[in-house]
This record gives C-alpha cells, sequence and structure tokens, in this order.
C-alpha cells in the first residue's frame, strides 16, 4: 500500500530556497560546529514528519542550515554555535519561528507548531503537481514502553476479529479455547483506548474476542512491563486495543463483508466525518459465526497407597453454538477553543448464542474392560447486552506540553445463561438438571492526568484513578431423578455480590542527559474488596473482605547507541494480579458436565510479580530487530489445580490456589525484514523456563497440604511470509509453533499451526478482496496431561476446525481533498496506550 502527497508549485519554491541554505551553509565549514538535535511535534505531542527545519544565524548568513524531520519527527544538524532564528514548515501546518541561542552539542527538545485551523487558509488547496509515493506504516515498531503493532498489513486476519488479528502480535499467544498469554503468562488486561471496556467485558476479555471485527482495530499497543502510570493489574502485561475514528477531513469510510466456513457471515463499516472543530465517527456492525468444539478425556484411577488401577473413565464431549453478535461504537469531539476540546462517545455490544453439547460417559474395569455407558445431551443458550459511554475534557495550558486530561466512563453488562442438560443409561432416563444464571456487572472509572514540562527535555506527570466494580452473580441449578421431580440443588445455587474500590495515585518523571533517557515512577493503590455469599433460601450467608495497600515503582532506561533508532533498554515494573471475581465464588455454577467442574476459591489473593527487562530495538528502513531478556519474580503464584471431590470419587474439580512462588525467566526476540522488493517476514521467539514452588490445602477432601513444584522450558515460534505477487496482489504464510510446557499438576504437549491468507486490491484501490484459510492442517488444539493424588487423566480439546474466509472491503471518500486541511490527530483520539491520553516520550 502506498500513501501519496501531492506537492505544490509554492512548495518547490520552498524547496529552492532550502536548496540554495543547504548550499550557503556548506561554506562554512572552517567553523568549528556542535551536533543539535531535536523533535517537532504538534500540540497533541504527535511527531510531524518531514517537516523543514531552518537555522538562521543572526549574523552571519554563511553559518545557516536546515534539515529535515524523519517519520518520528526527529533531526539533527551540526551548526557553529551563536543565536539562530528557527523556522518551522510542514503542510497542513501553521509556520512557526522562534530564537534560540546555541552554545554547546545538546538537543533543543520538542519544538511545537500548530496545525492550520481555518479553511480560508489555501496551502492544501494549492497543492497541485509533483506526486511522492511513501512506503506503508511498518507492521511492527519499538518505543521506549510498549511495542505497537499495525494490522493493516495482516492478509490473513482480514475478514476476522479481535482473536484472529492476536494470533500474528508478536509477544502474544492465543489458545484454541480463545485464551490469551504473554511470554506463557495468561494473566493478561485488556483495555479499549486506554481504559478496560464493555465492549471486551467489565470483567473479562477473552470472551468476548470474537465480537470485535478486525476491520474496526487501527493498532494493538503491546506493553509487557507497563510503567506507573498505567493501572498496576494484569502480571503479564497489557494489551491495549486502539479502535479506528478519523482518517482525514471530510466525510471518510469503509464496508467489510465476508463469509465464511464453518458457516460464518460479517458485514461492518467505519464511518468519519470532520469539518471546522468537529469530529464525528461511527464504528459498527455484527455477524453470525458457528463453532465446533471437542474435548476428550481419558483417565485412570488408582489406589494412592499402592499405585494400583482401580478404573477407567473415558469422557468425549462436542459442543456446537451458533453465535449472533452486534456492535456499535460512535462519538464526537468538538475543540472548545484553541487549547480545550471535548468528547463524548458511547458503545453498545449484543451477543447471543445457542449450544448443543453432547458427553459420552464410558466406565472401564481396571483391566480396561467395559462396564457401562452414559450419555449427557446438554442444551444452554447465552445473552449479552453491553453499554458504555465516555466523556472527556482535555486541556492544553500552553504549547509546551503543559496539560490536563479529564475522563469518565460508564459500563454495565447484562448476561444471562440457562442450560438444560439430560442423562441416559442405555437410551432410558437417569437424571438430569437445569441451570439458570445472571450476572450483572457495573463499572465506573475517572481519572485526572496532568502534564507539567521542565526544561526543554523533562516533564513530570501525575494523576488519580478511581474504578468502582460491582458485580451481581445469580444462580439457580435443580437436579432431577427418573421420576422428573426437579429439586434445587441448594450446594451449587445462590447469590454472590463483587464489590471492589479501586484508588489509585501515580507520579513519574521523564528526561533525558545526552544519549540517556530515563522515566521513573511510583503508583500506589488501595483495594477495598467485599464479598457477600447468599444461598437460594438464606440459611447459608457469609462475607469475605479485603483490604490492602500496594506500590508499585517503575524504572526505565534507554540509551541510544549512535541514534534514537539503535537503542539498548532496561527497565523494571512492579505488577498485581487481583483474582477475578469468579474465581472466588466458592460453588460450581455448571451441573452439565458433573464429572469435570470448575470451582472458586473465596480464600483467593492477588499475586505480585517483580519484572525486569534488558532490550535492544534497532529499527532501520528495511529491517526492526527487538530481543528482550526478561526475569519475573511471582509471589502468591495462583495455579488451577484438579483434584477429586472426595477420596474414591470420580468427579473432578478445578480450583485456583496460591500455591506459593513462581520465576520464569527468558528471551523475546522479535524481527522484521524487507529481504526483497517482493518478499517480507515477521518473526518473533519466545524461549523461557520457570520454576513454581509451594504447597495448596484442599478443605473438601480434607487430605495434608500438598506440595506443589513444576519447573521446565518452553518455546514460542512464529514466521509469517509475506509475498508480493504484483501491485494489485498479495499473499501471506503463518506459521506458529507452541512448545510442551510441564508444572507441578500438568504437562502439554507441543502444537503446530498453519495459517494461509491472499488479498487484492480492486476498484482503482478503493476495494479489497481477501481470502485466508486458518489452520490448515488441523492441528491446532491442546493436549494436557494432569495429574492428581489418585488420578492421572489425559485431555485434548479442539475448539474449532479447520476454517475459510472471504471478505469484501470497499473504502470511499479514502484521500479527498475538502475545503478544510488535515489535522495530524485527534485531540480526544485517547488512544496512546498510557493510562491517558497522551503517549511517552
Amino acid at each position: 500500500m502506498t500513501n501519496k502527497i501531492e506537492i505544490s508549485s509554492m512548495i518547490r519554491r520552498k524547496t529552492l530556497g532550502l536548496t540554495f541554505v543547504l548550499g550557503a551553509a556548506s561554506l562554512a565549514f572552517a567553523q568549528q560546529k556542535v551536533n543539535v538535535s531535536g523533535i517537532i511535534a504538534d500540540r497533541q505531542n504527535a511527531a510531524v514528519p518531514y517537516a523543514s527545519v531552518t537555522f538562521s544565524h543572526k549574523t552571519n548568513k554563511m553559518f545557516s542550515d536546515a534539515a529535515l524531520t524523519d517519520e518520528k519527527g526527529a533531526y539533527s544538524l551540526a551548526l557553529v554555535p551563536g543565536t539562530y532564528d528557527i523556522t518551522i514548515e510542514a503542510i497542513d501546518y501553521k509556520k512557526s519561528v522562534l530564537t534560540k541561542e546555541i552554545t554547546a552539542a545538546g538537543n533543543l527538545g520538542v519544538l511545537t507548531i500548530e496545525a492550520e485551523s481555518s479553511a480560508t487558509n489555501g496551502r492544501t488547496q494549492d497543492i497541485q503537481g509533483v506526486v511522492i509515493t511513501a512506503a506503508a506504516v511498518k507492521p511492527y515498531r519499538v518505543e521506549l514502553d510498549k511495542k505497537v503493532y499495525d494490522p493493516s498489513t495482516d492478509i490473513i486476519s482480514k475478514g476476522g476479529n479481535l482473536q484472529d488479528v492476536l494470533t500474528n502480535v508478536p509477544s502474544v499467544s492465543v489458545e484454541t479455547d480463545g485464551t490469551v498469554s504473554m511470554r506463557g503468562n495468561s494473566n493478561v488486561r485488556f483495555l479499549i483506548n486506554g481504559k478496560p471496556s464493555a465492549l471486551l467485558g467489565i470483567d473479562s476479555g477473552a470472551n468476548a474476542l470474537q465480537s470485535i471485527p478486525a476491520d474496526q482495530i487501527e493498532r494493538i499497543e503491546v506493553i509487557t512491563n507497563p510503567s506507573s502510570k498505567f493501572e498496576a493489574s494484569g502480571t503479564a502485561g497489557i494489551l491495549n486495543i486502539i479502535l479506528k475514528k478519523t482518517k482525514g477531513m471530510g466525510f471518510n469510510g469503509s464496508v467489510t463483508g465476508s463469509l465464511g466456513w464453518l458457516p460464518s457471515t460479517n458485514l461492518n463499516t467505519n464511518l468519519s466525518w470532520k469539518k471546522g472543530s468537529w469530529t464525528w465517527f461511527l464504528n459498527g456492525g455484527g455477524g453470525y459465526r458457528e463453532s465446533e468444539g471437542r474435548n476428550d478425556n481419558d483417565t485412570r484411577y488408582f489406589d494412592p497407597t499402592s499405585g494400583a488401577t482401580t478404573y477407567f473413565f473415558e469422557q468425549n464431549s462436542l459442543n456446537k453454538s451458533q453465535n449472533k453478535n452486534y456492535n456499535a461504537n460512535a462519538g464526537f469531539t468538538v475543540d472548545l477553543s484553541e487549547k480545550t476540546a471535548f468528547n463524548l462517545s458511547g458503545m453498545i455490544r449484543g451477543f447471543q448464542s445457542e449450544n448443543q453439547n453432547t458427553i459420552d460417559n464410558t466406565n472401564f474395569n481396571a483391566a480396561r474392560v467395559f462396564q457401562y455407558f452414559t450419555q449427557t445431551d446438554a442444551l444452554g443458550n447465552s445473552r449479552n447486552l453491553s453499554l458504555q459511554g465516555d466523556l472527556g475534557l482535555d486541556h492544553k495550558f500552553n504549547d509546551a506540553g503543559h496539560n490536563l486530561y479529564l475522563s469518565l466512563s460508564l459500563q454495565k453488562s447484562d448476561n444471562k445463561n440457562n442450560e438444560d442438560s439430560r442423562e441416559y443409561a442405555d437410551n432410558v432416563f437417569v437424571n438430569g438438571s437445569t441451570g439458570d444464571s445472571k450476572t450483572v456487572n457495573k463499572s465506573v472509572i475517572g481519572k485526572v492526568d496532568y502534564e507539567l514540562p521542565v526544561g526543554e527535555a523533562s516533564k513530570i506527570e501525575a494523576g488519580y484513578r478511581i474504578d468502582h466494580n460491582n458485580n451481581d452473580y445469580s444462580f439457580l441449578n435443580t437436579l432431577t431423578d427418573d421420576d422428573l421431580i426437579y429439586q434445587t440443588a441448594a450446594d451449587y445455587s445462590g447469590n454472590t455480590v463483587y464489590s471492589e474500590t479501586i484508588n489509585a495515585v501515580y507520579a513519574q518523571f521523564k528526561s533525558k542527559i545526552d544519549k540517556l533517557g530515563y522515566q521513573i515512577g511510583l503508583r500506589a493503590e488501595n483495594s477495598d474488596i467485599g464479598i457477600d455469599y447468599l444461598s437460594l433460601n438464606g440459611d447459608k450467608t457469609s462475607r469475605t473482605d479485603k483490604n490492602y495497600t500496594g506500590f508499585f515503582p517503575s524504572v526505565f532506561l534507554s540509551y541510544d547507541l549512535g541514534s534514537t533508532n539503535d537503542q539498548l533498554l532496561l527497565n523494571y515494573s512492579r505488577r498485581i494480579n487481583r483474582p477475578r471475581s469468579w474465581f472466588l465464588i466458592p460453588y460450581p455454577t455448571s451441573l452439565a458436565n458433573r464429572q469435570n467442574r470448575f470451582q472458586g476459591n473465596p480464600d483467593l489473593n492477588p499475586e505480585y510479580i517483580d519484572s525486569f527487562e534488558l532490550g535492544y530495538a534497532i529499527q532501520k528502513k528495511k529491517f526492526t530487530i527487538n530481543p528482550t531478556l526478561y526475569y519475573r519474580a511471582t509471589q502468591d503464584e495462583t495455579q488451577f489445580v484438579v483434584t477429586s471431590e472426595a477420596p474414591g470419587s470420580n468427579v473432578l474439580i478445578t480450583r485456583p490456589y496460591n500455591v506459593g512462588s513462581e520465576t520464569q525467566y527468558g528471551l523475546d526476540l522479535n524481527l522484521t525484514a524487507d529481504l526483497l522488493p517482493w518478499w517480507k517476514v515477521m518473526a518473533s521467539a519466545d524461549l523461557f523456563g520457570y520454576k513454581s514452588e509451594g504447597e495448596y490445602f484442599n478443605a473438601a477432601t480434607m487430605v495434608a497440604p500438598q506440595s506443589f513444584e513444576g519447573d521446565g522450558f518452553s518455546t514460542r515460534f512464529r514466521l509469517t511470509n509475506s509475498f508480493k505477487v504484483d501491485k494489485t496482489f498479495s499473499m501471506q504464510v503463518q506459521g506458529f509453533y507452541r512448545g510442551g510446557e510441564k508444572t507441578a499438576s500438568n504437562v502439554t504437549k507441543p502444537m503446530y499451526v498453519l495459517n494461509f491468507g491472499a488479498n487484492k486490491t480492486i476498484w482503482k484501490g478503493n476495494g479489497t478482496v481477501a481470502f485466508n484459510i486458518q489452520d490448515i492442517f488441523g492441528t491446532r488444539g491442546r493436549e494436557v496431561t494432569s495429574f492428581g493424588n489418585d488420578f492421572e487423566r489425559e485431555s485434548l480439546m479442539r475448539w474449532n476446525p479447520r476454517s475459510f474466509n472471504l471478505s469484501l472491503t470497499y473504502r470511499f471518500k479514502q484521500g479527498e481533498k475538502v475545503d478544510q486541511p488535515k489535522r495530524k490527530k485527534d485531540i480526544n483520539s485517547n488512544s496512546s496506550g498510557d493510562d491517558e491520553p497522551q503517549g511517552p516520550m
């Protein structure tokens, strides 16, 4: 893809002038010069690429010189010491002139220019003549405290959803059930435009990944070691999903429709309109998708004393579902004045699913001789409606970066689920169960962020944030015998109300001394949690209160090895993983699969993690290399342990426990390269070792505390090859390998996946046809061996079979000239990835 920039005759005249200045400057070679550098940015601190920066010496024009900024807004040149008039010019920006005294080598910091705000200025309208073609943005880049992935070059995910996009993001892997992990850790914090969002679910993001179309995603920010500015949740790191907003002045938009197999259909649109001080946007769509998952378990039970096998139990489950979803995200931004802007937006997401689960249970004796067979048929449906409203006010005290940001987010999510399961033996009804559940999640998030420049190269940042979450869970489960008399299952029914308030403050200081950049910060968070458990008939009540305060420092260091595109990075942060609310519910919430159930643990405490990273980043025109060594130490580590419901029982229950401590170390390597004009690659590798040790106590079995020790080494590899056949046709092949992994109670076998995609541009660049195949060889699955005190279980889970997708995208009014000049960045995009609208220095 190329971006075309038209340059007018006026610009050509300025280019000739610039050439003259450069020629005159060359006559001053005999004078001793000093190296000067800096960055050109707009009022929102976004870099301004390809701006001309002219230094005119006050007394001797022979010493004058000029430079153009690179794609990151940076420039450098050598000047004779003296007093200079600095003129900054860029297309669609007002000309800026300032005076500075240059006495020694150094960095002049950030110089700010202002975007054109009047339609009467004809600069953009006058652009005619020469056309310059520039390469599209790289899919992956490294910044001080995050990595940024641009999915626009990802052919395989076109017509898909967020889950498909994440499968190609460096340092990220997606399991077959949709669980997302970073560097082998699944405690990932999801954000939408910098904050938790009802679009992904207030309490969980992984279950809603398929409801966000890939076409609505502008970029994904991978933050493996967040700074103190971010909320401290998420020990693995943060994935900040930035949705598309405005692309230019006037009316712009695109529509994407897709068809796939297993049967799936999607229709999504992105619309924006920008005129004067107003910006409006609307993203929305919906779709239908069928899925088919398999889960096979083979369990051997034995005498814990002698080790002799007692019997075998085999379970095969097939789950088919039909899913419908829709979502809309709309809002506006208005500049109230030159320095103040207001934004308001709202989003809605709806989801419904019909499920059919067939579970075959086969029992064998110790000699593996068939004993009896039962089958469970379960029908269920789910409904979800999520709403979110956001408003914000941004104020710039001046153009030097002195800013104040205020924001408020209100979110609500309603979830309803019901299921009806029946068990048969030799086609004769044995028993059944029903389950009805309702979950209401409410959340309020308020933030205040403040930025104060100190000198030309330093900045102080501080802020306050409050999160209040209230989750109300209601479960009603019944059991019936062969007389079809339903009775309430008291041990599996009740109401749980989870209330949480988190107050947080942070402060951090960032600066740069010659080639050394640094950022130090401290965040303090107080968590006040109350959990009420109430049985259905009211005779069992209990309450759990938790209150703890944590301090979370962060340190980021960078050293330029020759330039800002060749850096050594060292950082440290402390994080917390608060248990998810449903991990604390002390009873099973579903009885459809009675032999394998999940049950929460109300005694679960948060994890704390200290994370260190040492990385190197070299970013050139044709390649990017980013190796990172990391080390993590976790206290009160949470592990999911499979145990028997009672001694001798064939019912297995999975519970979370705080088992002790864990250390993890590894190498995370990411690479992009333009090998040939028609061949590009993006590769990533994660090699990590781990060790866990501690103990847990299962109150249900009353067995003495069990020791928990596990260690091992695992790998993740991903390689994406992109081939440009001609100007309109491209192909992509992606391979992923996940190595085996071992803990104290589980051994996971290796897995590999191969995907393919192709797209063709049509209709003079306004349309794109894309086709992809996910899991070409049908190898995507998860094989796990679980160990317990009296059992050993082999499990194989496949979430979806091989799938195909064909999509068509139409773009209209892209790049058309309108009455007003294009703004470089939406002042209220709130999409920088920090815990507020602005990005790192």
